[in-house]
């Protein structure tokens, strides 16, 4: 079992959301998160005073995957996620120790299924 945390674009949500539908990966954890990287900081203004932003607006994708699924799930992110430009994002893949369903108790791969 592994755990897929993807950082993307927001403008990105909903494509990568179809994209892990269509190859049969539906739970996951979603939430809005501010990220630093490569991109350079930009200028906005707020209330009238300028204000350097080094932090950029994503989307956090946390996915808990049994292990044949891992690369199937990585493709289509990559596949929905990118646009070329600096600041598509990052996917980490991580090992999950154990996994319990709280509901029943189910352990391990049929706790995620």
């Amino acid at each position: 079992m592994k755990l897929i945390i993807a950082y993307v674009r927001p403008e990105k949500l909903r494509d990568v959301k179809t994209s892990l539908s269509k190859v049969e990966v539906f739970r996951m954890s979603i939430d809005n998160v501010r990220t630093t990287g490569d991109e350079p900081a930009v200028r906005e203004s707020y209330r009238g005073a300028d204000v350097y932003v080094d932090t950029h607006a994503r989307v956090k994708f946390e996915i808990a995957v049994n292990d044949e699924f891992v690369d199937r799930a990585v493709n289509a992110i990559i596949d929905a996620g990118r646009t070329g430009i600096d600041g598509d994002g990052h996917i980490l893949v991580v090992p999950i120790e154990r996994s319990i369903r709280i509901r029943d108790g189910a352990e391990a791969g049929e706790a995620i299924a």
